[in-house]
């Protein structure tokens, strides 16, 4: 393959004046889709995604056109040299060519973007994701999860056979590799919106019961100020309502249940005088709680006995004694939530610390219904709740990405190292069973991403 200036020379573009090298440039790669036909096509693509590397604009910009244009005259040749480049180019230009198909592709019209085109990109990217960052996995899970062919529930079965692949889900889990963790949540992450009533989220519910849970006080994590025990409690959770047929129910309904005792204390022991025998009040960690109980909650429809018929009598008194101490004290806080926030409209539950007390009484709210739901006899499973952090997460957070999405201006910048996900409320309230102090909330911050 030529260099480019070479390619520029053979063209007779190339002028020898370096002060007019700029310009020169900028007129050749206006012109290279001129000779962007037959043969040539694939070399010329290949040439304009190496020059995606320019850190001056205009010719940036002048790139990204180029390649759109030649993208209509042949678009499977235009990605032969684009996944040419991402496949064996420079870092920057590797970088630089997937964030260009990540944003461009969904601007091309249908009858650009065929289905044996978007069959071709599939295949590609499948080789490319056999050695992938973190953050080239999100943008390449971007780019198939838009494609129309992947939009069914096949397509959608494939990308979550894709993920599952990346998670590497056949290893052995080791909680105490930050790299292992990361991977593993950022490819469920990527996993999650995919997961429907047809596209089951068994395979990862059972990883994450049986290699994930029992460490979950072992896991590290290279990103600072993220609570990563109630992350993986978070993405379980959100899995579990897509759960399908699971091989080893039983054992690793047993294994959410003890976790969620872990959770869930016995009340303190009283002294003669009727006053705690103890120092401390047990530390109620309602969004922990609210995680494993709706986890709980869905894998125990599939087995509705299992309070009943598989834990003996003493197991079971015990957690009725947790669940009854858990809601007492879930009572008390809902009321004083509810008084918090009471005759508060518009502007006034904007404010963060209201925003705060309408989440943590989503929390608790949820954590009562489900509660209530397991005092029934036998056990219920028929409530429905929404996880606490699903409307928050659309209405007032969302997922702030950096700008992915280059049209015009400078060409894309690098992305600080850092967290990607945004900070996420956790509601521990004051411990103790009847502590009125509700402006003594331990809230940490829980960020989303690599």
């Amino acid at each position: 393959m030529p260099s480019v200036e070479e390619l520029y020379r053979n063209y007779g573009i190339l002028a020898d004046a370096t002060e007019q090298v700029g310009q020169i440039r900028r007129q050749a790669i206006k012109e290279l889709p001129q000779f962007a036909t037959g043969e040539n096509l694939p070399r010329v693509a290949d040439i304009l995604t190496q020059l995606l590397q320019t850190d001056d604009s205009a010719e940036f910009n002048l790139v990204n056109n180029a390649l759109l244009s030649i993208f209509k005259m042949d678009a499977k040749g235009t990605l032969g040299g684009l996944f040419s480049q991402i496949l064996q180019g420079e870092d920057i230009v590797r970088e630089r060519a997937i964030k260009f198909l990540s944003t461009k592709l969904k601007t091309l019209p249908d009858e650009v973007l065929t289905k044996e085109v978007e069959e071709l990109i599939l295949t590609e990217s499948k080789k490319v994701l056999e050695d992938v960052t973190g953050e080239e996995f999100v943008l390449f899970m971007k780019i198939l999860s838009g494609l129309k062919s992947l939009q069914t529930v096949s397509g959608r079965q494939q990308l979550v056979e894709l993920v599952a692949e990346q998670a590497d889900l056949e290893q052995t889990f080791n909680p105490s590799d930050p790299d292992c963790v990361d991977r593993l949540l950022q490819c469920t992450r990527q996993a999650v919106p995919l997961f429907s009533k047809n596209v089951h989220s068994t395979r990862f519910v059972t990883y994450f019961c049986e290699q994930v849970l029992p460490n979950l006080s072992s896991l590290t994590t290279p990103v600072e100020g993220l609570d990563i025990q109630l992350e993986v409690l978070k993405l379980l959770a959100e899995m579990s309502s897509f759960c399908g047929d699971m091989e080893k129910l039983e054992t690793n309904l047993r294994k959410l249940f003890d976790k969620l005792l872990e959770y869930m204390p016995l009340p303190p022991e009283e002294a003669e005088n009727g006053e705690n025998a103890g120092n401390e009040e047990p530390k109620l960690q309602f969004s922990y709680v609210e995680c494993l109980l709706y986890s709980f909650h869905q894998l125990g429809r599939k087995l509705p006995d299992f309070l009943t018929a598989k834990l003996n009598a003493e197991k079971l008194k015990d957690f009725k004694i947790r669940l009854q101490y858990f809601a007492r004290g879930l009572q008390v806080y809902i009321r004083q939530l509810r008084l918090a926030l009471q005759g508060k409209t518009g502007e006034a539950l904007k404010t963060e610390e209201n925003k705060i007390k309408v989440v943590a009484l989503k929390i608790t709210n949820n954590i009562n219904v489900l509660i209530k739901d397991l005092f029934h006899i036998p056990p219920s499973y028929k409530s429905t709740v929404t996880l606490s952090w699903k409307p928050v997460q659309k209405v007032e957070i969302g997922q702030k990405r950096a700008n992915e999405d280059t049209t015009s201006g400078s060409p894309p910048k690098k992305s600080p190292a850092g967290p990607k996900r945004d900070a996420r409320q956790i509601y521990n309230p004051p411990s103790g069973k009847y502590s009125s102090n509700l402006g003594n909330f331990n809230y940490e911050r829980s960020l989303q991403g690599k």
